[in-house]
């Protein structure tokens, strides 16, 4: 359906779940041609995601073309609870929102998507979670003609790419010693490391996810992914995903058996851990799980010529060892001139809840599962 012209360019609503998985194509090349975009912009990523979560009649995604070249595009949907929001497509399980701009036409391609999606914001506010600082999304919010707001969203954590020798030299001399013995334990286990082919994706998630859960038994495992919808995402996603390089499946492996799996998601701008899993076993060996991964990514990130290796969401105290910038996420909140007091309303109930979430972390410091109760309150 067109719901609005540019200049030269169309913007068009795509409702039909068929159209948006014959657009792989043509989306990927916007990704690659988008220097913002993160792995969770993918079409792999996305669809996957529709596939497992979507819903009949909710899929909002607004296209931009000049001809028949896709230059812009929002991956949305509607929900209609506690308001009716368009919100990205991705859920809580996805870790970074943008819009897709092609390099060197956001001048024309911005305000097309403005345009589209003001038009079909007409009855519902606009909720954009999870914006990383510097992402397309933040022109499309100053260029916002009817009221919008700017709150903060989650923590991540990111590491400049480095040789590993000098990610060890950033920190204090006491943690830097603590690390090099840590990987000399590491070597001395013999651990050996393959990357999992596209064919061997659907098997090393199902050992990465039994890991997984082994490795948080009794300790708050995140729920979601113990569900086999998530499962089906993660092995349909992960293995488009490794098939065109957005992604690799790392095994580590001691005596011919796999003791320990990473999800790594890849983009231009970044390679980010996203899951891992590892037997409780390692502990008692004396090898050091962060540590092997880290190093391991840090490499990797080296040779491609990634500029970061982001520990995505999450502010645990193992990150903070690393001395990682930190990098607050954002939350863009828009709504036409009439629907003002609804996005005001809203906007009080997201404060309210963060305030909640707030005096959960101070009164629960010691729980062992309050990471699990402060992800399920922010479940909008």
């Amino acid at each position: 359906m067109t719901t609005g012209s540019a200049g030269a360019l169309s913007v068009t609503l795509c409702r039909d779940p068929r159209q948006f998985a014959a657009l792989e194509e043509p989306w990927n090349r916007l990704v690659r041609g988008c220097p913002t975009a993160t792995p969770f912009q993918s079409h792999a990523w996305l669809h996957s995601w529709w596939l497992s979560y979507g819903r009949d009649g909710r899929l909002r995604i607004l296209l931009v073309r000049r001809g028949e070249e896709l230059v812009g595009a929002a991956a949305l949907m509607l929900v209609h609870r506690p308001l009716p929001r368009l919100v990205p497509i991705g859920g809580p399980i996805t870790d970074y929102f943008d819009v897709l701009v092609a390099a060197g036409h956001a001048d024309q391609v911005v305000p097309a998507l403005v345009c589209g999606l003001h038009r079909a914001a007409r009855s519902a506010l606009v909720d954009l979670r999870e914006v990383r600082p510097g992402a397309a999304a933040e022109a499309l919010f100053e260029a916002w003609p009817g009221v919008r707001t700017k709150l903060a969203d989650s923590t991540c954590m990111e590491l400049p790419t480095l040789p590993f020798d000098e990610l060890v030299k950033r920190m204090p001399g006491s943690g830097a010693q603590r690390v090099r013995a840590k990987l000399r334990k590491n070597d001395a286990a013999g651990i050996e490391e393959r990357e999992a082919t596209e064919q061997e994706v659907p098997r090393a998630v199902r050992t990465l996810l039994r890991l997984h859960e082994q490795q948080w038994r009794g300790r708050g495992v995140t729920p979601e992914h113990l569900r086999p919808r998530f499962a089906e995402h993660l092995t349909r996603a992960t293995r488009r995903m490794v098939r065109a390089g957005e992604a690799r499946l790392t095994e580590f492996l001691l005596d011919g058996k796999v003791v320990a799996a990473n999800v790594t998601l890849l983009s231009a701008a970044l390679s980010g851990g996203y899951l891992y899993g590892a037997h409780p076993d390692l502990r008692n060996r004396k090898v050091d799980v962060a540590t092997l991964l880290l190093r391991h990514e840090a490499g990797k990130a080296l040779a491609e010529h990634r500029p970061v290796v982001s520990f995505l969401r999450g502010d645990e105290p193992y990150k903070n060892h690393w001395r990682p910038e930190t990098v607050v996420n954002q939350r863009f909140l828009l709504a036409t001139s009439a629907l003002a007091p609804l996005l005001r309303l809203h906007e009080s109930q997201v404060t309210g809840r963060e305030r909640a979430v707030d005096a959960l972390r101070e009164t629960l410091p010691a729980a062992r599962d309050w990471r699990v109760r402060l992800n399920e309150l922010r479940v909008r």
